[in-house]
C-alpha cells in the first residue's frame, strides 16, 4: 500500500516540475488588468485577442506585460 502511494505522489511531483519548466508556463505578452487582478495583473495571454476575450463582461482591460515590454527595450540598447 505504501509503495503505491509513494509511486503516485512521485508521479504527481514529477508532473508538477515538468509543467513548471515548460515554455507554456512562461508569462505572456498581455496582462488582464483591473480591480480584481491589480497591476500588472494576470499575464498569461499570448495575444491581445485572448486577453480581451477573457476581459469581456468584466470591468477589466488588457495591457502589455511590463516584463515583455521592458525586456524588448533593453535588448535594443546593447
Amino acid at each position: 500500500m505504501h509503495r503505491i502511494l509513494f509511486a503516485g505522489m512521485s508521479a504527481v511531483a514529477l508532473l508538477v516540475v515538468a509543467a513548471s519548466l515548460s515554455p507554456a508556463s512562461a508569462a505572456g505578452r498581455y496582462c488582464l488588468q483591473g480591480r480584481t487582478w491589480g497591476y500588472p495583473g494576470n499575464c498569461q495571454f499570448a495575444t491581445y485577442r485572448e486577453c480581451m476575450a477573457s476581459a469581456a463582461g468584466t470591468n477589466a482591460t488588457c495591457g502589455i506585460n511590463p516584463r515583455y515590454a521592458f525586456a524588448r527595450q533593453r535588448r535594443g540598447y546593447r
